[in-house]
């Protein structure tokens, strides 16, 4: 005969309903209750009717991913492998599925959302990034749609449930360490300026300099592509210039890469030649030549915490906004060099 929900409840000597809360991981419920009653559910060897209860309730156990831009390029960076493994963990320890938005330009990607929620295919949405003016979090909002963001929200800050990273102090971090070592001549390579990170990198990138009383030279500031290509481009743009940088600050370490290849092949080296601090800490950044001075945002653990935060949202539509703050530190390697 097949255990029941009622069997479990007897046991576990609590309600149904309890149970049923336990199953869909409903926050209100104590940690110590879940335990027990998943440890009756073990010992009873229950297992939950999930379709069952995903249509009697009227979800899908499915939460929803949704790109900057285009999954081809996406996925050429290395961030996004990583932020997608940290909402994989949490999404199978509460037993969700994951949706991907795709599309090639921003169009599409606004139209596979719309088409996504509409359809009823997810019960909310994490947007991978924060951009000014964006269509999709303005149509979820119209829509009071579950989603969570990763990055800091472009307006209603303290409205919205978001995962990110210091980004001011940790890029006024990060142009202080050069400035201590000697740099004055300090260029900044930034992506999208339509995207809150590099907005907020760029703000504590400037900070830097002001506090230190050295004027802003805009002529040292590029904006590119969050990819090799984009550091490429940026670097040849920057050399080009009659007084070039002596030190940069990287706001990808794709981007990184992508400048300390161009620098080879022009038989100029780093850190000789030209100083570099990164960000992200991708698994490459220790083994480059030289190794890269970087920033660890520890990418997995924004994922996971933007997957809870979306969930906790999904089970509690009254759960209150949060600002997960997830801390960073700078990793000192072989790009940068000082000054005599």
């Amino acid at each position: 005969m097949a255990i029941t929900i009622k069997d479990v409840a007897k046991a576990a000597n609590v309600t149904p309903s309890t149970v049923s809360r336990v199953i869909a991981d409903n926050p209100r419920i104590s940690n110590k209750t879940k335990r027990k009653v998943r440890q009756v559910m073990e010992e009873l060897g229950y297992q939950p009717n999930y379709k069952a209860r995903n249509l009697a309730s009227r979800t899908t156990q499915t939460i929803g991913l949704v790109m900057p831009n285009s999954t081809d390029q996406v996925f050429q960076n290395p961030f996004f492998p990583e932020v997608i493994r940290g909402i994989s963990k949490m999404a199978h320890m509460t037993e969700y599925a994951i949706q991907f938005s795709t599309g090639e330009t921003e169009e599409e990607i606004y139209d596979g959302v719309v088409q996504m929620v509409q359809s009823g295919r997810v019960d909310g949405v994490i947007l991978l990034y924060s951009r000014m003016n964006d269509r999709v979090r303005a149509f979820l909002e119209e829509k009071a749609f579950p989603y969570t963001m990763i990055g800091k929200p472009s307006y209603d800050v303290e409205k919205i449930s978001h995962v990110d990273n210091d980004n001011f102090s940790a890029a006024k971090e990060v142009t202080e360490y050069l400035l201590q070592l000697g740099h004055t001549k300090i260029g900044f390579v930034g992506g999208s300026t339509s995207l809150m990170v590099t907005l907020d990198r760029q703000q504590g990138y400037e900070t830097a300099l002001k506090e230190a009383g050295i004027p802003i030279c805009e002529e040292y500031i590029v904006h590119e592509d969050f990819l090799i290509e984009g550091g490429k481009q940026a670097i040849s743009e920057l050399l080009s210039l009659k007084e070039t940088p002596t030190a940069l600050v990287v706001v990808d370490d794709l981007m990184a890469f992508g400048i300390i290849n161009t620098l080879e092949k022009m038989g100029l080296r780093v850190p000789d030649d030209i100083s570099i601090v990164g960000f992200n800490n991708l698994l490459l950044s220790e083994i480059s030549q030289p190794p890269l001075t970087t920033v660890n945002i520890n990418i997995f653990d924004l994922g996971y915490h933007a997957a809870k935060n979306l969930i906790e949202i999904i089970n509690n539509p009254d759960e209150p906004a949060k600002r997960i703050i997830v801390p960073y530190q700078m990793t000192v390697r072989g790009s940068c060099k000082k000054l005599i």
